[in-house]
């Protein structure tokens, strides 16, 4: 029983405590402030405690209505803390970063509302309640990309509204047609059932257009004119990595059954996808659009170990998302200081930033040695793992697809830092962000250093949840 209220307070306390902020803020905007913080943070802690139960093979399961249950097992409490790390870390970087801004009460309620049906989705063990969480992340991310409300603003919301609303309702077509053929919408129920070819199109439509990947991933780029810690959480920690994770629960936790072709066919549209995004990053000169072709360009490799399907794909493809994470929002962070002190986004405006504000400048630098695969930081490992699971399995030509894409990622990275940051200085003086800003993308620098030198655990975690899944191809 206390296992099952840690679960259901994981989910409970950010999405009922979002809608107590604005309440709260008639009290003190600084308690609102760190009520929102602390709701995270207690997500994150609680689902720290859930990890020795997990980890020793144990599930948890809370049930909140007929047929209706959260559910934990060691995918499920892996993504939650990912997912809850980095949104603490954003949350506490939108202390200064959002402080000057109107509409702060809505700010909150959405950022935190969107962490709590993150949560809600992860652990969500029935079709039609994980697609009411994902669809409350749709709403929370179109209110936030629009924040501003600036005409282009919110069109660019609207465009990543429907362009995702298109998806998650063919999604929903998906699933009701999964429910007609096995009576149910259950996922422990549903354990390898075979899905048609028609129903594994309307699903994976959901899932990519939600995960900004070719030929639905227009949406992304255009989200960059949302606050900074907004982007970090949509590209970083939260909406993107949603269509990836529940790939992982449907086709690899649950052990849905589809033909062989789609192994090697969404492995292509991954790469693809990956190809292209990186082209496009290396031409672009808005700061933060090239970040987020960069995010299109890698969720292409999470994708190709998830679809690959082997034991070190999966794990990879997981440890992918945790790495991503934590160097991609360090990317957005250091970007929103950047950019609210230069006033602009354009790279080719900026220089020698790295004279007055080094910290940001070598934060940059490391989060992007990760996100290009140097060793010893966290992502080299993750994305060496993906490209030997798809050599493993034969496909050496998908592999060789990602080298490349792997290549122009360390071409487009360094060409933002060498001109953001090096040369001569194109702008007024400048000066660092606030304290809460700084502290925040320092962290995640250094985290993005330390996941790779202490890789041994989250892999060995993984290891040992994997094996256990039904879906993983032997």
């Amino acid at each position: 029983m206390e296992n099952q209220a840690i679960l259901l307070l994981i989910v409970l306390v950010p999405i009922l405590g979002a809608f107590a902020l604005p309440l709260i803020s008639c009290l003190s905007v600084r308690l609102r402030n760190l009520c929102a913080l602390s709701f995270v943070l207690i997500s994150f802690i609680l689902t720290i405690a859930l990890v020795p139960v997990v980890y020793s093979g144990q599930t948890i399961t809370a049930h909140i209505l007929y047929n209706a249950t959260f559910y934990a097992d060691g995918l499920a409490v892996f993504m939650a803390l990912v997912s809850a790390s980095i949104s603490a870390v954003i949350v506490f970087y939108s202390l200064g970063y959002i402080s000057h801004y109107e509409n702060q009460n809505e700010y909150y309620l959405m950022v935190v509302l969107f962490f709590g049906a993150m949560m809600g989705l992860v652990f969500s063990s029935n079709l039609i309640f994980l697609y009411l969480f994902w669809e409350i992340t749709a709403i929370t991310s179109w209110r936030l990309i629009g924040f501003f409300r600036e005409k282009q603003h919110v069109l660019r919301a609207d465009k990543a509204f429907l362009v995702t609303m298109f998806g998650s309702v063919l999604m929903l077509l998906g699933f009701v047609s999964i429910y007609q053929q096995t009576g149910s919408f259950d996922l422990g129920a549903l354990k390898n059932s075979h899905l048609s070819n028609l129903v594994v199109i309307l699903i994976l439509t959901g899932i990519l257009s939600k995960s900004a990947t070719l030929p639905l991933h227009t949406w992304l780029p255009d989200a960059g004119v949302a606050p900074s810690p907004v982007t970090a959480l949509l590209h970083a920690a939260l909406l993107v990595k949603i269509g990836v994770y529940v790939f992982a629960r449907l086709f690899i936790a649950t052990g849905f059954v589809t033909e062989d072709f789609w192994h090697t066919a969404v492995p292509v549209i991954a790469g693809a996808s990956a190809l292209v995004a990186a082209g496009a990053a290396m031409t672009a000169t808005d700061l933060k659009r090239i970040i987020a072709y960069s995010t299109v360009s890698q969720i292409g490799f999470i994708f190709m170990g998830l679809a690959i399907g082997n034991a070190i794909g999966v794990a990879g493809a997981m440890l992918y998302i945790l790495m991503h994470g934590m160097a991609k929002g360090g990317l957005f962070l250091c970007a929103g200081i950047v950019e609210q002190n230069t006033k602009t986004k354009d790279i080719t405006r900026l220089g020698g930033l790295i004279k007055t504000m080094p910290i940001t400048a070598v934060s940059f630098l490391l989060c992007s040695f990760s996100v290009m695969g140097i060793p010893p930081f966290g992502g080299f490992f993750s994305k060496y793992m993906v490209m030997t699971s798809a050599t493993q399995s034969g496909k050496v030509w998908i592999a060789f697809i990602f080298l490349a894409g792997a290549i122009m990622t360390i071409v487009y990275l360094l060409r933002v830092f060498n001109l953001v940051f090096m040369g001569q200085a194109k702008t007024q003086p400048v000066k660092e962000g606030s304290s809460t800003m700084l502290i925040s993308v320092a962290l995640l620098a250094a985290l993005s250093l330390a996941g790779g030198i202490f890789i041994y655990y989250p892999s060995q975690f993984l290891q040992l949840t994997i094996l256990q899944l039904p879906g993983i191809i032997k």
